[in-house]
């Protein structure tokens, strides 16, 4: 009996877990959807506006390694606890803030808050499940999380629309709060017994001096960094604006994008742990995302079934980046998969950090200055530059997926041999 109520505890701690997990993925795409409401209430520009959305994956980046040591010392519960309460205050800043700077200040918290859950969520895993299910229970809760980006594509769309985007986010942030207490009441206590400053210096050391956990990491930063800069920001303004769609339309493009990437994420977990084999599936869907991008490019996708054909087949094809997680905790000490997981995934946000304002950039460049209901409209020679950036960085991404230690599907840490 105490087993079964143990293992309630973990599966109940988990849940908890992946749902501060969806709310995080939310608030990640959620610009997409209502990029024009910003423009036109804080009257900002692209640069602005990418800038705004980017900033949740600034301090994301930051985040990252900082959590993944502190997920190894303090245990999940404490930070998911500390992360729902920053998360919430920012939330609600967000939607209450007069300007564009306390909106700033409002998502910079917001992703202050939510930068421990997915290591958090890992942790948790890597604790109470045998490490040769870790892929596909990984890929199972992304499959939930990702419900997050769907409510952030056409639902999101169509509650703005009812009652504004500012009550949207005061009722997000609330949530959040709740997350917050349910973590602290529910998540099982797996802290280190004692915190010695010494040995996780010396692991993260070992984490980052390891040649085999980069490669990780830099396939992501590319993969990523095109998925969220057209998927979290610039897919509905490109939609509407090239494709004449209505936004709610285009959003549901954006449901449909992470859609795939949420089956994605389940699907390749287990295709990987079946085939005992990393690298092949990561190869294989991350080239198909690449291409996904010519295809854009070229001009031969029109709105209808085959835009919708296009987005879900690109975001099951970007999911191949989730077996980057699994990959560098393989070729890790088993004690440092929070730290080993959590550097491999800073490049899953250092990607759109800065591609969401480059984009953003690279298009004024050429803008003619054209302007309606307060919104910025680009052209399609605009919209090619900003197409092309996201191309080299799924192609970057792409190449270095070459570089990635094939494990086997085990750890095979064994000191400097793993190097």
């Amino acid at each position: 009996m105490s087993a079964l109520l143990s293992r309630q505890r973990v599966l109940l701690g988990l849940g908890i877990a992946v749902a501060a997990y969806l709310l995080s993925f939310f608030h990640r795409v959620a610009p997409a959807a209502i990029a024009g409401d910003l423009q036109a209430t804080f009257a900002i520009g692209g640069t602005q506006l990418g800038t705004l959305a980017a900033t949740y994956f600034y301090v994301y980046t930051v985040m990252q390694i900082p959590t993944g040591v502190l997920a190894d010392t303090l245990g999940p519960r404490r930070i998911l606890w500390w992360g729902g309460l920053v998360a919430g205050a920012g939330a609600l800043l967000f939607g209450l803030a007069p300007s564009f700077e306390l909106a700033f200040l409002g998502r910079t918290l917001v992703g202050l808050g939510v930068s421990v859950t997915f290591i958090a969520m890992l942790k948790l895993i890597a604790l109470g499940f045998d490490e040769r299910r870790f892929a596909s229970i990984t890929g199972l809760c992304m499959l939930v999380g990702n419900l997050g980006s769907i409510l952030a594509g056409a639902p999101l769309a169509w509650a703005t629309q009812a009652a504004g985007w500012r009550p949207v986010f005061v009722a997000v942030g609330v949530l959040s709060l709740l997350m917050a207490f349910a973590a602290r009441a529910w998540v099982l206590e797996s802290r280190a017994t004692s915190i010695d400053r010494a040995a996780w210096v010396t692991g993260l050391a070992t984490v980052v001096g390891n040649r085999a956990t980069w490669p990780g990491f830099f396939a992501n930063a590319g993969l990523a960094g095109a998925f969220f800069a057209f998927a979290g920001l610039w897919a509905v303004p490109y939609l509407t604006q090239v494709h004449g769609m209505s936004r709610a339309e285009a959003s549901s493009h954006v449901s449909i994008y992470f859609l795939g990437f949420a089956i994605g994420s389940m699907l390749w977990g287990n295709v990987s742990d079946r085939l005992g084999r990393r690298k092949p599936v990561m190869l294989a869907v991350s080239g198909v995302h690449a291409m996904g991008w010519g295809l854009w490019l070229a001009g031969v996708v029109h709105a209808g079934w085959m835009t919708y054909a296009l987005c879900g087949a690109m975001g099951l094809a970007t999911a191949g980046l989730t077996l980057s997680w699994a990959a560098a905790k393989e070729v890790n000490p088993p004690a440092l998969s929070g730290m080993a997981t959590s550097v491999v995934n800073v490049g899953v946000f250092f990607g759109p950090a800065i591609l969401q304002p480059a984009v953003g950039w690279l298009m004024e460049r050429t803008w003619d200055g054209r302007v309606e209901s307060g919104v910025r409209i680009y052209s399609a020679l605009d919209w090619q530059n900003g197409l092309l950036l996201m191309m080299a960085s799924a192609v970057g991404g792409w190449i270095a997926v070459l570089f990635v230690k094939e494990t086997g599907c085990r750890n095979i840490w064994k000191g400097k041999d793993a190097k």
